[in-house]
This record gives structure tokens, sequence and C-alpha cells, in this order.
């Protein structure tokens, strides 16, 4: 049996997907980056490893992708996260027209054709405003786990109006709302509201297209996630682990590699 290998190396995760020859995923991994890329490139593929229950030389071929995809030696192709995810997600949810993708320092939202194909995109790169990173610096200041955002969100009666849209402003703001004995999770709320009306912008820019399709770690976040669908005015798919979207696309496309090849 033949295997696939996809590998994203994102800003705050890495993340592994196998593939066997008929499309099935059959490993994957997610692993903090920290501040060695090519490490947790390895670090990935053993835990992958561990879970396909093969080893490295069963391997046929890799391809990268993400923003340290630069960082992963052994890979033989590497290829942008815009048609990794796209690929990913069509893979997932055939329905797909519509990714939005919330990494840790940038969000992208991509329109999607046929079988994968991206036609068009557009990103958010300049500023960590509505990323994951944006949500973990917000929940220190908070005193809560990055896990726990989502539920806090969703209890909330009414959210506070959170009107900076810096990252570094938004954290003053939080701390001067504190001082005022808002809510926890009505300032969560309103952190949330804030991601969703920038990415909410950014789809304006594209327009939907069919079903959307959540990739990344805030994809997790279902606060973030039930605002988003309230404002799209339609459900959103979200995968189990949409952290591995990437990965399972630059997977794919590792196969498509090898049968190219023959």
């Amino acid at each position: 049996m033949k295997y696939f290998l996809g590998i994203d190396v994102g800003a705050l995760s890495t993340n592994a997907v196998i593939l066997d020859v008929r499309r099935e995923i059959v490993g994957y991994s997610i692993v903090q980056t920290g501040a060695n890329s090519t490490e947790a490139a390895e670090e990935t593929l053993e835990k992958a490893l561990v879970m396909a229950n093969i080893d490295r030389a069963k391997i046929t071929s890799t391809v990268a992708t993400g923003y340290g995809r630069i960082s992963v030696p052994f890979a033989e192709k590497k290829v942008t996260e815009i048609s990794c995810h796209a690929l990913g997600a069509y893979y997932l949810y055939p329905d797909t027209g519509t990714v939005i993708d919330i990494g840790g320092q940038d969000s992208k939202v991509i329109r999607v054709g046929d079988g994968g194909k991206v036609l068009d995109f557009t990103m958010n790169d300049k500023c960590a405003a509505g990323t994951g990173r944006f949500l973990e610096v917000m929940a220190a200041k908070l005193r809560v786990s990055l896990d726990e955002l989502g539920d806090l969100s969703l209890q909330a009666s009414q959210e506070v109006q959170i009107s900076s849209v810096c990252t570094v402003f938004a954290e003053s703001e939080v701390v001067s709302l504190v001082a005022q004995n808002h809510p926890t999770e009505e300032i969560i709320r309103g952190l949330h509201r804030s991601i969703v009306n920038r990415i909410w912008s950014m789809v304006k820019m594209l327009g939907i297209r069919g079903a959307v399709t959540m990739s990344g770690g805030v994809a997790k976040n279902r606060g973030v996630v039930s605002l988003l669908e309230e404002r799209l005015e339609q459900p959103i798919h979200v995968h189990t682990e949409p952290q591995i979207v990437g990965a399972l696309g630059a997977a794919l496309l590792a196969l498509r590699l090898a049968q190219t090849a023959t």
C-alpha cells in the first residue's frame, strides 16, 4: 500500500495528514509550531505515522504548505495554502463553494469551483486582528483558556461593542471594559462579533458561492461560528478537526503528484 503525506506549517500549529491510495485518511496530527518549524514538521509527521501504524519508508510523496512550508526539507513540492484549503474543504464537503479559513496569523475567504479549484480569494495578512493570535491575546487578558471562549460567548445575553480593530488597541479596550465590571462573557461575545465583522467585509468582496466550509483553529470556537452563521444567514460546515484541512489538501496534491509521475 502506498501512502501520501501533507504537511501544513502554520504560525501557531503544524499539521499532518496521511492518505492511502484510496484517498482515505489513515493518520493525522496537530502540534504546536513553536520556535522551530522544521522540528515541528518532524514531530507532526512522527505522530501521524503512529496513528497510521506505518513507517516513514511507506510514504510515497510529500507536499508541504503553510507559511513555513519552506522549512520542510523532506517535501517534494511546496504549494500555497490557498489551493490546499480549497482542495481539502472540497474533499470533506463536495458542496463547498466558499471557504473561510481563520488561522493563527491571517484569515482568508476563498471561492471554490468544481473539483476544489480556486476561483478567487482575498486575505488579511497585515494585522493579527480577527485571527487565532487575536483570540489568544484576549483570552490571556481575560484570564480564561482559549478553549473556554466559545462556550462563554454563547452564555452571554448581550454583548459589549469592541470599537478597536487593532489587536493592541482592542487589548487596552478590554482592560477598560474589565475595570468597568462588564461580564466576561459579554466582552468575549463582543470580541467574537468584531472578528465576524472583519470576515464579513472580506466575504462581501467575493460574494458567497454554494455551501460555506470553515477551516483553521478558530473554527473550533462555537461562539465565532454561531455569530458567523447568523451573519451569513446559512449554516457552516465545520469538520471535527478543522485545523487539518490545509494538510489534507496538501496530501491530496501529494497523491496527485505521485499519479502524474507514473
